[in-house]
């Protein structure tokens, strides 16, 4: 007899972000939140996204419409603050995303957090608490019941607060579990303890065991702490917090919450970053025939300055040039680098030094560096499919999206064993010949200096083992299909944690149930819940 297959439940998702890919980004967080709600939603789940309605998101450009009524917002002693609501959808998806209007916080010409001069905002407690409490109101004010409310790093990391206090007895938002992703842990939301005036939840939250740290408001703390799951953006990030070089200070909270703590790979966008249809690059290839990438190295090298030399390995990098990326150590191992017979290609921009620095190489090494101080998608695709290895010297690196993409282009992954990187990357093994890339442990000149050597003696010498290592690099894939169905397993876990019931069955919908009927349907939710996508 054929068994009849359970369907999973339906949730009601609202995810609550500071940025989200194409509207609005500065970092990892922006592609996450602009990708993942699509594919929650190819899973049969009403997902539905909370975003500031920033200067640079134009309704014409995305077609957002504005709805009739405004959205009251309380913000404590402040009053209640109103604001407009633009509705649009996801390119390419039927994903409803709210934009929250409200000029004196997000219509500026900076950006996203930072002042034109790269100042941080002063008010930035008040513009985050502000888009927290507005994206609660805005399920009040649409009837979106949410089953779970997925917010991301300290800018909404005070909704998790809001639901455990002012709105713990709310009929519509009361029940509403919370996960909060943590994609950098190294900005927190400190402000200043008069916030509390503004949150509004009452001070016996400004605790230890609250919002309290070091006498501040640290909303990120206050997120963890109240969130009923938690998840960093990789295994190893995930374990990495809970230590004190990578906690900031939160790693014996961190701790204190490791049972509902997971790590989940972001995903790729593997219909942007394909070397088989890549229309940024002169020449497609596949890992079956590798032809094109000869093609893509000397274009390469001709975009950078380089002389066009098939038997030299070439060297990228694609990076802010900021402290987290290691760039300051690369700068004392990079001249003992250009010692070797190879060719380095840098595209990038940030610290005022790091900028003038890398630029003046290319005129310390004629021949052997180049140098494009900004950015363009354009060349960043060039250096992915040209170059013969990827540079990623991080401090730390909560997942990272680079070495990723340089697997699925055959160019070999270069990086310290941390975070996202040390998930993505196997080790080149000597005897074995199996490996992705080379990796490195402590962040020094030295150990840089050391792995660049033993790639560079690969390539020279064991033209067969760079064979097999592209060959496997290049069949690596890391899929929003399967990072989606690690979330889904978190949601239905929280839903669980959060109201000891399973999700919601809403297609078909639930008969009345008598007392007997209630316990069938109970023991068909956790049926398929152990049934449903993969464990996180």
């Amino acid at each position: 007899m054929k068994e009849k297959k359970i369907k999973k439940n339906r949730l009601n998702i609202l995810i609550a972000a500071s940025e989200a890919v194409p509207f609005a980004k500065e970092g990892g967080l922006g592609d996450v939140v602009g990708t993942l709600p699509s594919f929650l939603r190819q899973l049969g789940h009403d997902v539905r996204v909370v975003l500031p309605r920033y200067r640079q998101i134009s309704a014409e450009k995305y077609g957002l419409k504005k709805l009739d009524s405004p959205l009251g917002v309380p913000m404590g002693v402040l009053g209640t603050l109103w604001a407009g609501v633009l509705e649009g959808r996801l390119p390419g998806s039927d994903c409803p995303a709210y934009f929250i209007e409200h000029d004196h916080f997000y219509d500026r010409k900076g950006g996203l957090y930072n002042d034109p001069d790269g100042v941080g905002y002063p008010d930035n407690d008040n513009r985050f608490v502000f888009l927290s409490r507005a994206g609660l109101e805005l399920c009040r004010m649409t009837g979106f019941r949410p089953d779970l409310i997925h917010v991301h790093d300290w800018h909404t990391a005070a909704i998790p607060v809001f639901l455990n206090t002012l709105y713990r007895d709310d009929p519509l938002l009361g029940r509403a579990a919370t996960l909060l992703t943590i994609h950098n842990m190294q900005y927190q939301g400190e402000f200043y303890a008069g916030l509390m005036e503004i949150l509004g939840v009452g001070w016996e939250h400004f605790t230890h065991l609250g919002l309290e740290m070091f006498n501040k408001v640290n909303l990120l703390k206050g997120g963890i702490c109240h969130s009923t799951l938690i998840n960093a953006v990789s295994p190893t990030y995930a374990q990495e917090i809970q230590t004190p070089e990578g906690g900031y200070g939160l790693e014996g909270v961190v701790r204190g919450r490791h049972p509902d703590l997971s790590g989940i790979l972001n995903g790729v966008d593997y219909d942007a970053w394909n070397p088989e249809t890549d229309s940024h690059i002169a020449a497609t290839y596949s890992a079956s025939d590798r032809t094109g990438k000869a093609l893509c190295k000397a274009e390469l090298q001709r975009r950078f300055g380089l002389p066009v030399r098939p038997d030299v390995p070439v060297f990228g990098l694609v990076s802010r040039l900021v402290h987290q990326k290691g760039i300051d150590v690369l700068a004392e191992a990079i001249h003992r680098l250009l010692g070797y017979d190879l060719q380095f290609v840098l595209l990038g921009k940030g610290e005022a030094w790091a900028n003038r620095f890398y630029e003046d190489l290319p005129g310390q090494y004629p021949g052997k560096a180049g140098c494009h101080i900004g950015y363009s998608e354009e060349l960043a695709h060039i250096v992915e499919a040209g170059a013969d290895f990827f540079l990623m010297p991080s401090r730390f690196e909560p997942c990272g999206l680079n070495q990723m993409y340089s697997l699925r282009y055959g160019t070999l992954p270069i990086v310290r064993a941390t975070g996202g990187l040390n998930d993505t990357v196997e080790n080149f093994d000597e005897t074995t010949g199996e490996g992705t890339g080379f990796k490195f442990n402590d962040l020094t000149a030295d150990a840089i200096v050391n792995t660049v050597g033993w790639a560079v003696h690969t390539w020279y010498n064991r033209k067969d083992a760079m064979n097999t290592l592209i060959t496997r690099a290049m069949g690596r894939r890391f899929t929003w299909d399967e990072s989606a169905a690690q979330y889904e397993e978190l949601y239905y876990r929280a839903v669980k944690m959060r109201t000891g019931e399973g999700a919601p069955e809403t297609d078909p919908p639930a008969a009345p149930k008598t007392r007997r009927t209630a316990k069938k349907s109970q023991a068909t939710t956790v049926s398929s819940r152990k049934r449903g996508g993969k464990k996180a």
